[in-house]
């Protein structure tokens, strides 16, 4: 076990904004955090076991590379420490938290360069997607693209397609493709991508990341894991619960056909699902907009 650092003048440690949490309030903070994020982990879990997949959910411990068992692990906010005590000690250790004054808090010098690196790229491309203007016209066209011409339709056990391919298809072609995130588009069907109007490559990725994209809002959640446990978990959570909505609206909307798990589709091919689609596109995007603030003031006190 690594010994337990004894804070010292020249460590450097996160602000406090106020009295250090009390064993007990720790501790019921830490079980309310468990059992909201188990609701979660324990389906994932028991479907991997069965072999199952859930076409929606998954995707969240799949894409997202963040296992079950960190996004249990409470950890406190930026600004809070805790008293210090055996049980705090044992659960909050070194290197990243140090102990002074009967007080335990981060200790910020404990981010290796390499670290560091990761989250001043995350700071910047926040910040950029935050200063570029919205666009709300994508009408998540990107996962009809995916399945154009039947290319790989991913969950055509568990989630057939709702319409005929050859609507499908037709609906591609008939309205124009506007995806900006390269994550999304590299999945299209290789026919569909020169359909789409914005150039994306690997190299510039991060140059069309826009903040009315729902997948750059879900995205948040992978800056945020990224920046654990500096950042806490009240606000991990806050971009796994929006990433969840986001993943509902985006596989709604898309030409699967999801009634049997209980999600009525958002019929992007008529004027009405569009409306819906970008009504809820928007309305998400005031949420995320929120929370890339938040990221952007918690990263930006690491760095």
């Amino acid at each position: 076990m690594v010994p337990y650092l004894m804070l010292d003048s020249h460590v450097p440690t996160t602000a406090l904004a106020a009295a250090p949490l009390t064993a007990a309030e720790w501790q019921a903070r830490a079980v309310a955090h468990l059992e909201r994020a188990q609701q979660w982990t324990r389906p994932f879990r028991e479907r991997r076991s069965r072999g199952e997949v859930h076409p929606v959910y998954d995707f969240l411990f799949q894409y997202y590379h963040y296992s079950g068992g960190r996004l249990e692990a409470w950890h406190p906010g930026p600004d809070e420490a805790l008293e210090d005590s055996s049980a705090a000690r044992e659960r909050f250790t070194s290197p990243v938290y140090v102990a002074a004054n009967g007080v335990i808090q981060r200790n910020a010098s404990a981010l290796a360069p390499a670290e560091r690196d990761t989250l001043h790229r995350v700071l910047q491309l926040l910040r950029a997607t935050r200063d570029r203007p919205a666009h709300f016209g994508c009408y998540g066209m990107h996962e009809w693209a995916m399945v154009y011409g039947g290319h790989d339709v991913r969950h055509a056990e568990i989630a057939p397609l709702r319409l005929p391919q050859a609507q499908v298809d037709a609906f591609v072609e008939s309205r124009p493709v506007a995806c900006s995130h390269f994550d999304a588009f590299r999945f299209f069907a290789p026919v569909a991508k020169p359909m789409n109007r914005v150039p994306l490559t690997w190299a510039t990725r991060d140059d069309t990341v826009q903040p009315g994209c729902i997948h750059a809002n879900m995205d948040l959640y992978r800056w945020a894991y990224t920046a654990m446990p500096w950042i806490g978990s009240d606000l991990l959570w806050s971009c796994f619960e929006l990433a969840v909505a986001l993943r509902v609206l985006d596989m709604q909307a898309g030409p699967y056909d999801l009634e049997a798990r209980g999600f009525a589709p958002v019929r992007v091919e008529t004027p009405a699902g569009r409306d819906e689609y970008q009504r809820r596109q928007r309305e998400l995007s005031v949420s995320a907009s929120v929370l890339r603030t938040r990221l952007i003031d918690a990263v930006g006190a690491i760095v």
